[in-house]
């Protein structure tokens, strides 16, 4: 069974950063990509960020110099920097990895406020 347990959500001034972490635990014989895509109220899915297993990293145009991906391979987890945060950015952010199979999976979803 793979898990994936996500933290750092919360409410943030505009201007304020987050730093968003994701642990992927369980049957992990391979980890092709992580990341964390995002739903809004009244708007699509949209990814927001993503690290490959060779470490190329892709972000959303609306977070691009902003936002910051990383990952610790000994941990298993991926982070996601926030910073300039917009009230644009309100949304819940569900992390993802894909291992290897290849197989998917996503977080519950962490709620981000930004808000004054």
């Amino acid at each position: 069974q793979v898990q994936l347990a996500e933290s750092g959500g919360g409410l943030v001034q505009p201007g304020g950063s987050l730093r968003l972490s994701c642990a992927v635990s369980g049957s992990i014989y391979g980890i092709n990509a992580m990341g964390w895509h995002r739903r809004a109220p009244g708007k699509q899915r949209e990814l927001v960020a993503s690290i490959a297993g060779g470490g190329n990293t892709n972000y959303a145009d609306s977070v691009k110099g902003r936002f910051t991906i990383s990952r610790d391979n000994a941990k298993n987890t991926v982070y996601l920097q926030m910073n300039s945060l917009r009230p644009e950015d309100t949304a819940v952010y569900y992390c993802y990895t894909v291992l290897t199979g290849p197989r998917n999976y996503w977080g519950q979803g962490t709620q981000v406020t930004v808000s004054s």
